[in-house]
């Protein structure tokens, strides 16, 4: 094809080489150089580095220098390196060379033909045309390692097709290929002791006997039946059911099969597999308030969900989309109680998770933004079951945009800052200093609004002219807006009563779009999309 010179028409072969103990030369002292002596040393070879001591070596290989992980050689490359710095073995000739210097040096063209010509397999960074081999864009998780080339027609897309295989696999599937190879070596001990053994590498199809029916009264197809057993596991089982394969599981099965599966029949039922159905648990952010704000994959988990958690601030028409089959219990937090009825919800959800179900935890806005989504996820992974966290929009960011309130504007406010008016059992957390180019967001502040606007005007300089606004229950039905300045603020809550839940938003970014004389206004109700 015309403009692709260089490129090899035919795919190369491709192959998995044990490595250890080889010794791998890297000429160059890049970047490249470090991942291509990353990736040696993790396969267990042992590295020499070549080039000059003038060069200035990155950090990762200048560190890998000064633990004695690799050998520098401090000169330029000279052609004995090739057959004298190998292993003993084979006659000290090096077993792969990594060529890092750039591409239009005379070096690479030279050093490409001698390790040609010697059978030293070589790679130059972008000379295809000077490679023997070439390095795959790889994933390893454990015992798998998945590659991918486009045989130099473009790393990029090979980077972008690994990924796509990649997030096709179930979490565990290194972890699975782990368990099933113990029980492959304990199946070929068994097996060995009777004979016939029969091994067969990754490359291999099944055979037109794999389904073959297996008669007990036949010895000689009895050697071989416990890895065919084994092999109809690998075939047919469910890549996710491997993946829940637990030591014990692994052990059941050998003891179940070893005195019971004459046939080789394969059931493929939890009980049989040893597998106990393990429940799910999902963080979802319920956004603030209105259903069509919720994410699809938020919507998703709810209506999938056997048990939902609740906070006690999520309103009916969200929870209205839970289905009928499903239980749904709403935190009893009330002041001086959050700490007691968070740990019960904690331990609903454990139970839950006990019994299989499909757990939702559904948090108001979204549940890393002051929802205590790290501690539920800490709390849940210690007690071995890592929630899926899913994002809600937070009022914080979309309830000024309900009310015409933009929290960035050029020339007005170019930062936002998220604030909580309420710490740890209560406490009163000290507020930001004033900045007149900042729109200043307070969440869980309103029960405590007098103390938090003195804090703010007496002690961080705020001025007393500072607009903003008190937002509550965004995007519902009822969704309401005080407007007023720090001023009058406290006195306009106090006079039209709180309606939570509700936040608190400060700075000039109040009045870009709305300005009032008065010393405060009122606004009800929300305008559906």
């Amino acid at each position: 094809m015309p403009g692709l010179v260089g490129y090899s028409t035919a795919p190369g072969l491709l192959a998995s080489i044990d490595c250890t103990s080889q010794v791998h030369l890297i000429i160059g002292s890049n970047s490249l150089a470090s991942a291509r002596c990353a990736k040696s040393l993790e396969a267990g070879a042992k590295v020499i580095l070549i080039a000059p001591d003038g060069e200035g070596l990155p950090y990762g290989l200048q560190k890998r220098v000064d633990d004695n992980e690799i050998e520098w050689i401090r000169r330029e490359f000279h052609a004995d390196d090739l057959t004298c710095l190998g292993r003993e073995e084979v006659n000290h000739v090096v077993d792969l060379v990594f060529v890092t210097l750039p591409v239009e040096c005379a070096q690479c063209a030279y050093i490409s033909k001698i390790c040609k010509r010697l059978r030293i397999p070589v790679n130059v960074v972008d000379a295809p045309s000077l490679c023997s081999f070439t390095l795959l864009s790889t994933h390893s998780d454990g015992p798998l390692q998945i590659g991918v080339t486009t045989s130099g027609n473009g790393c990029k897309l090979a980077n972008r097709i690994r990924r796509e295989i990649v997030s096709t696999l179930p979490e565990g599937i290194g972890r699975a290929c782990h368990q099933l190879g113990g029980l492959r070596r304990r199946l070929y001990d068994n097996d060995d002791s009777q004979g016939g053994y029969q091994d067969e590498d990754d490359s291999g199809e099944q055979r037109s006997t794999f389904n073959a029916y297996v008669s007990p009264d036949d010895p000689e197809s009895a050697k071989t039946r416990r890895i065919r057993w084994l092999s109809q596991i690998c075939e047919y089982w469910p890549l996710a059911k491997l993946c829940d394969l637990t030591d014990d599981a692994v052990e059941s099965l050998f003891q179940d099969y070893i005195s019971t599966a004459v046939d080789g029949h394969v059931p493929l039922t939890d009980d049989a597999m040893g597998i106990k159905k393990s429940g799910t648990i999902q963080l979802v952010g319920s956004g603030p308030g209105h259903p069509d704000l919720l994410t699809t994959a938020s919507l998703k988990a709810i209506q999938s969900a056997d048990l939902v958690l609740a906070d006690k601030l999520v309103p009916a028409p969200v929870l209205d989309l839970v289905p009928r089959r499903a239980r749904i219990f709403i935190a009893k937090k009330f002041p001086g109680n959050a700490d007691n009825a968070q740990q019960e919800l904690l331990e609903m959800g454990l139970q839950g998770l006990k019994e299989g179900l499909r757990v939702v935890r559904l948090k108001q806005g979204d549940p890393y933004i002051y929802g205590r989504g790290a501690e539920e996820y800490e709390f849940f992974s210690q007690h071995g079951h890592r929630p899926v966290v899913i994002p809600g929009i937070s009022s914080a960011l979309c309830a000024p945009l309900f009310c015409a309130i933009p929290s960035t504007h050029r020339g007005v406010a170019d930062q936002v800052l998220l604030c909580t008016g309420t710490g740890r059992k209560g406490a009163a957390p000290d507020p930001p200093e004033y900045v007149s180019t900042r729109t200043v967001v307070f969440l869980m502040s309103l029960h405590r609004l007098e103390a938090l606007v003195n804090s703010l005007t007496l002690e961080k300089n705020y001025p007393l002219d500072t607009p903003c606004a008190v937002i509550e229950r965004a995007s519902c039905p009822d969704q309401r807006v005080v407007r007023s300045t720090l001023e009058f603020v406290v006195h306009a809550i106090a006079e039209e009563g709180s309606r939570p839940p509700g936040l608190l938003v400060v700075g000039q970014a109040c009045n870009i779009l709305c300005k009032s004389e008065k010393r405060w206004s009122v606004e009800e109700g929300f305008r559906d999309f």
